[in-house]
């Protein structure tokens, strides 16, 4: 996999969610953000987004379930190097319903009011659902990227 280059000076319009909050996670929250996340996709990721919950304000987005309750996703940024997005990742039951796009767009958006010009996915897995939602772009010759050697 190579990395993604996102230009956010062009990035499309939000989505709303009606039946979805996103939002930052708050600090009484970063245990179980943290768990959601090592139980739905890795402990790699669990570690990776300890930045991202240890800042303030957290450089993190959740979509949370409005009828449940239920944490349904999360995206954070500037975790393994700054103007990187990811992780990513939506829970299985909440897939298909734009809860990815929505968390994508939401940290883009912050990004660039953060006055970055432009973020990077690192070693993106699906390019394509990067490219439609954000306009990303191959970065030629970007493996390994900043991912070449990681403890296991």
């Amino acid at each position: 996999m190579a990395d993604l280059l996102v230009p956010l000076y062009r990035l499309p319009n939000r989505v709303s969610l009606e039946e979805f909050s996103v939002r930052r996670p708050l600090a009484c929250e970063s245990r179980s953000v943290q768990a959601w996340v090592e139980d739905n996709f890795s402990s790699s990721w669990a570690g990776e987004i300890l930045p991202a919950l240890s800042r303030v304000p957290s450089t993190m987005f959740i979509a949370v379930h409005n009828a449940t309750g239920q944490l349904a996703g999360f995206c954070a940024w500037d975790c393994t190097a700054l103007g990187f997005l990811g992780p990513v990742g939506t829970g299985e039951g909440f897939r298909r319903r734009q809860v990815g796009r929505t968390l994508v767009l939401s940290v883009l958006n912050a990004m660039r009011e953060q006055g970055y010009g432009y973020a990077v996915v690192g070693d993106a897995g699906p390019a394509g659902f990067f490219s439609n939602a954000a306009g990303a772009v191959l970065i030629e010759n970007s493996k390994p990227g900043i991912y070449p050697e990681k403890l296991l």
